[in-house]
């Protein structure tokens, strides 16, 4: 369990996360698809439709019950987030019902910082070395997008292919060795991200359900990642049971003098 914990904090970095326990925020139900009713709006109004939808937040602090199988070894933990846009993202896991940390991730546009609290040891590392995991168009802003139910902004743009798929708006296209679509929902909110690196042996696929408002916008209630690089297979079920936006957060990373810093 010790190495799979901070194995499942490197794939966090790659992304670059269910259980009965259920967000107190009511679920916000996605209308039917009107299969009858085609929407003609060209790109341009759906681009900018889709991008109106966007959640936009100052700062984020989340809790959320996970479900962690990596290549077959599965364990429940509880991770608690929190979040300042294009800045920072601050990760604590917990074991044995939240009592334990085992441990604790800084990310920055610039930076990955992990502790391994059961092992007590110490990971310093460039932005970059998510590459290992996955495609280097993965960046910062991609890893926060999948974790807010947001649509990665640098596909949607003019140069993707938006199209009505059973009702609801696709985006796809290519970004280099990157293979991209993202589906909505009737909410207009992505319901799946896949991104596919079919030279480098890597796919990410995002499933999101249970959308509720926060402040103005909508927030996934939960989200179903499955990713696979080269022979390893990561599957995490997250479910959020406590979403707040813009509210006073700090992200808290002091490394003891004892720990050993991982080369």
């Amino acid at each position: 369990m010790k190495r799979n914990i901070l194995n499942s904090l490197f794939i966090l970095g790659a992304l670059s996360l269910s259980t009965s326990c259920k967000s107190k925020k009511e679920v916000v139900t996605a209308p039917p698809v009107k299969t009858e009713t085609k929407i003609d709006n060209s790109k341009a109004e759906a681009l900018n439709l889709l991008n109106s939808k966007q959640l936009k937040f100052n700062t984020l602090s989340l809790k959320a019950k996970a479900s962690l199988d990596i290549s077959g070894d599965a364990n429940d933990v509880t991770m608690n987030f929190r979040m300042k846009d294009k800045e920072t993202i601050w990760v604590s896991i917990t074991a044995l019902g939240g009592m334990a940390e085992v441990a604790r991730a800084l990310i920055t546009p610039d930076s990955i910082k992990i502790q391994n609290k059961l092992k007590s040891e110490y990971l310093k590392k460039p932005f970059s070395y998510i590459y290992n995991f996955t495609n280097k168009q993965v960046n910062f802003n991609t890893l926060q997008a999948i974790l807010t139910g947001n649509a990665m902004g640098e596909f949607l743009t003019d140069k993707s292919d938006v199209r009505q798929e059973n009702g609801v708006y696709a985006v796809s296209g290519s970004k280099e060795n990157l293979d991209y679509k993202l589906l909505f929902n009737t909410l207009f909110k992505v319901a799946e991200t896949n991104l596919n690196d079919a030279k480098s042996g890597q796919a990410l696929k995002v499933a999101y359900t249970d959308y509720q408002k926060l402040n103005e916008s909508l927030f996934p209630g939960a989200l179903k990642i499955n990713t696979l690089s080269g022979a390893k297979k990561i599957n995490i079920d997250l479910q959020y049971v406590k979403i707040d936006g813009n509210v006073p957060v700090d992200f808290p990373f002091t490394v003891p003098k004892r720990y050993t810093l991982v080369k």
